[in-house]
């Protein structure tokens, strides 16, 4: 491996000078706009829950699906993150000199967005209904998880409305709805409400789309790559070096 010259990388020319990071931003590969954004929401279906007052709401969510409630709702979302995610890790001491940062775990946190609501408020109504799913409002039973659990998508869109890039809340549901405030003094301001949504974690569109896989495609993938080990140890050695 070459020396490398410290004294003659900083005497080198800049990788980017400004007309490169302008050209950059005009064309389609250029800067993503905070204000170009997608969301849509996959509220639960119920399926699984108790037969008793449950299933009312279930019904209730399935209609607001089919009515396009639940993609209205999506498109009056006025503020969303794309979540991230951490690392948890722990210090490995074990050793000599500096002290090293093991990975231990994936943390997600809660996820806050901000909806406008139409005249009848029926965005509030469809994320009350939703919590429902996870309670029975008379006997305060609670119910299975997959009766209350559902999805979010979140796309960040370029300048022609196209998706670039695309996250998924899996096991999502709204843990928290904040009140909504009612004001004199601001008679032009638009009616909003936040809602907090839990989730048990969140994977990419662009190439995790299909992760996890469903336990019969590991099964196959598992048996594949033993045939296929079965067979290659099977073949001469002078063949496989063909």
């Amino acid at each position: 491996m070459p020396d490398f010259d410290l004294g003659r990388a900083l005497e080198g020319a800049a990788y980017g000078v400004l007309n490169e990071v302008l050209a950059d931003f005009r064309t389609d590969d250029g800067f993503a706009i905070q204000s170009r954004y997608e969301v849509v929401l996959h509220p639960p279906t119920g399926s699984k829950g108790n037969q008793n007052l449950l299933n009312i709401f279930s019904t209730v969510m399935r209609q607001n699906t089919q009515d396009g409630t639940a993609r209205q709702t999506g498109l009056r979302c006025s503020q969303i993150v794309i979540p991230g995610r951490d690392i948890e890790t722990v210090q490995d001491v074990n050793i000599y000199g500096p002290v090293r940062e093991i990975a231990q775990g994936v943390v997600y946190g809660d996820l806050n967005a901000t909806f406008q609501l139409s005249q009848d408020l029926k965005e509030r109504k469809l994320f009350e209904t939703w919590q429902r799913c996870a309670y029975n409002p008379q006997t305060w039973a609670m119910q299975y998880y997959d009766s209350y659990t559902g999805s979010i998508d979140i796309y960040q869109l370029d300048t022609n409305d196209r998706r670039r890039y695309g996250v998924r809340l899996v096991e999502c549901f709204p843990k928290s709805v904040q009140p909504s405030l009612l004001d004199y003094g601001t008679p032009n301001s638009l009616q909003t409400m936040q809602v907090t949504f839990a989730y048990r974690y969140w994977k990419s569109l662009a190439d995790e789309s299909n992760l996890p896989k469903p336990l019969g495609d590991r099964v196959r993938d598992v048996l594949g790559d033993t045939v296929e080990r079965q067979i290659l140890s099977r073949i001469p050695k002078v063949l496989s070096k063909l």
